[in-house]
């Protein structure tokens, strides 16, 4: 999710680009002043975030140069991921769902289960996510909480509902996750420096090895994408593609 600031905008509101002035009418001006609370609210309410599933960004070109190791996933014990390509971020996960279908088709053709998450704001609506996207949320039932028809869900496939970054805060996806044996999970999806990156460290920590896609994966900009890519591979990710995950994949069968 980003937040897009006007330049200059973080300049203090209460400090003129003017000089002092000791007339009686500037110290009329400053005895009269607004509270800075009042200020920094109406400063805040002037610049709000753009919204981002109205941006989009192709996927990288490379990603080799922040390769740390390498390794390829093991489809006995891997699962796939695919975090929140629902109608909310439709135009932002666009670039990337020719690649996202692609990853889905490999791994279900290798035998590696998909589990599914969808994006869903509480009533009344947790924080601080409803203090960081302010009249920006994703109400259950609505079109924009759906699952994407190119998302390439089949049948039986597992979804889970989140309402924070992460896919295992609060829900039973670790649980799943055991129960099928999994060790591995590969992470594709929107957004990549939020849901998709909270869910990989999560994973992470929690123990499993993951695998983070270059290219099934999408955001608001490509340093942002970029710069994920940069931090999972330096040291919570191995970075994968379709065309690394068609050769792996493959050569397990």
């Amino acid at each position: 999710m980003l937040t897009s600031v006007a330049p200059g905008s973080l300049r203090n509101p209460l400090i003129s680009s003017r000089s002092p002035s000791s007339s009686p009418a500037a110290a009329q001006v400053n005895r009269t002043k607004p509270c800075p609370i009042q200020a920094d609210r109406a400063h805040r309410a002037s610049h709000r975030p753009v919204p981002y599933r109205t941006l989009a960004m192709p996927p990288p070109a490379t990603y080799t140069r922040y390769e740390t190791r390498r390794r390829d996933p093991d489809p006995r014990a891997a699962a796939l991921l695919v975090i929140d390509v629902q109608g909310h971020f439709a135009s932002l996960v666009a670039p990337a769902m020719p690649a996202i279908a692609s990853t889905v088709e490999l791994c279900r053709a290798a035998g590696v289960p998909v589990i599914y998450t969808r994006h869903v704001d509480p009533v009344p609506r947790s924080r601080p996510l409803g203090e960081w996207w302010p009249g920006d949320r994703i109400d259950a039932g609505t079109p924009a909480a759906e699952l994407l028809p190119g998302a390439g869900r089949a049948p039986g496939d597992l979804v889970v509902e989140k309402s924070t970054y992460s896919a295992f805060a609060g829900t039973a996806l670790e649980e799943a996750l055991r129960g099928m044996g999994a060790e591995e999970v590969i992470v594709a999806g929107v957004m990549t420096n939020l849901c998709c990156e909270t869910t990989a460290r999560d994973a992470f920590v929690r123990g499993f090895r993951v695998f983070f896609s270059a290219d099934a994966t999408a955001t608001a900009s490509r340093d942002l994408q970029e710069a994920t890519l940069a931090n999972m591979a330096y040291g919570f990710a191995y970075i994968a593609d379709c065309k690394r995950l068609e050769a792996a994949l493959g050569k397990a069968e």
